[in-house]
Formats: structure tokens, C-alpha cells, sequence
């Protein structure tokens, strides 16, 4: 009958679970789900550093995209200010659609004094200002009573 190694080792030559001899140490039993637990550990962060990446990424271009569209709002704006003062005659001369520098200008009359005036982007036919304008029709002399003056009175400034 054998007996029991009193250092432990399972091993004959020496106490311990090394021998001072040999000059090499055992693996850790939990060597390899540590290695595998730092390969995972890895991989999510740059999971999430690539995601981050994106992020940053996708909203410099949504900023961009945001800006471009404020520019052209703005521009468009500015020319439907110039617009809105036309008189009668140059929105009549302007009914249908024409080109007006990068955009596609719509003029309709859908009643004798209101006129619908919309600015489409030409590259993909979408509204980007779109206003309905009040233009009274001119007077005409045979309908003015006997002594109607041509023009209204100037107003003053005062009460009467």
C-alpha cells in the first residue's frame, strides 16, 4: 500500500507542487478564462468605440445637412420677400412654372385676386416656400359712379 505524498504534489522527488529542481511553475487552473475574458473585455469596447465613431460621425453630417437647409430657407425667404412685393401685372406675367435660379418658381391664380406662389427645389422637385398673395383687381372706370375720383385720397396721418 501506497501512502499519500505529505507535500501535497501527487508527484514523487520532492515536497510542494513544484520541486526547486525543475525550475517551472504550473499553470493557473483559471488561466485561460482570463485570457478569455480580456479578448472579450476587448472586443466590447471597440464595439463601442466603433459605435461612438459613428456617432460623431453621423451627426457632423446631420449638423451639415441642417446648416444647408437654413442657408437655402434663408435665400428662399429673401426671395419671397422681393415677391411678395410684385404687383399685379408682374405675378400675371409670371403665371405658370419658370425657372428662377436653382429653384422652379409656381405662380397660379386660383381666383381673380388671390395668386399662389411656390418656390420648388429644381433638383428634387420638393416645396420649399409656398405663400397665397391678396391682389385686388384694378378698378375699371365704367363701374366707378359719376365723379369717382381715378385714385383714392391720400390718407393723413391725423384724425379728422
Amino acid at each position: 500500500m501506497r501512502r499519500p505524498d505529505p507535500g501535497g504534489s501527487g508527484r514523487r522527488g520532492g515536497p510542494g507542487p513544484a520541486s526547486a529542481a525543475e525550475g517551472t511553475a504550473l499553470p493557473h487552473p483559471r488561466a485561460g478564462a482570463i485570457l478569455l475574458e480580456a479578448i472579450v473585455a476587448l472586443v466590447i469596447l471597440s464595439v463601442a468605440g466603433t459605435a461612438a465613431v459613428t456617432l460623431v460621425g453621423q451627426s457632423a453630417d446631420a449638423v451639415r445637412r441642417a446648416r444647408a437647409a437654413d442657408a437655402e430657407m434663408r435665400e428662399a425667404s429673401a426671395f419671397f420677400h422681393a415677391v411678395a412685393l410684385w404687383p399685379r401685372e408682374d405675378l400675371d406675367r409670371r403665371l405658370g412654372e419658370r425657372p428662377q435660379g436653382r429653384w422652379k418658381l409656381i405662380v397660379q391664380r386660383p381666383t381673380p385676386t388671390l395668386y399662389e406662389v411656390v418656390l420648388a427645389d429644381s433638383a428634387v422637385s420638393h416645396e420649399v416656400l409656398r405663400t397665397t398673395l391678396f391682389r385686388p383687381e384694378p378698378r375699371r372706370p365704367e363701374l366707378a359712379p359719376p365723379g369717382w375720383p381715378e385714385e383714392a385720397p391720400a390718407q393723413s396721418g391725423g384724425l379728422p
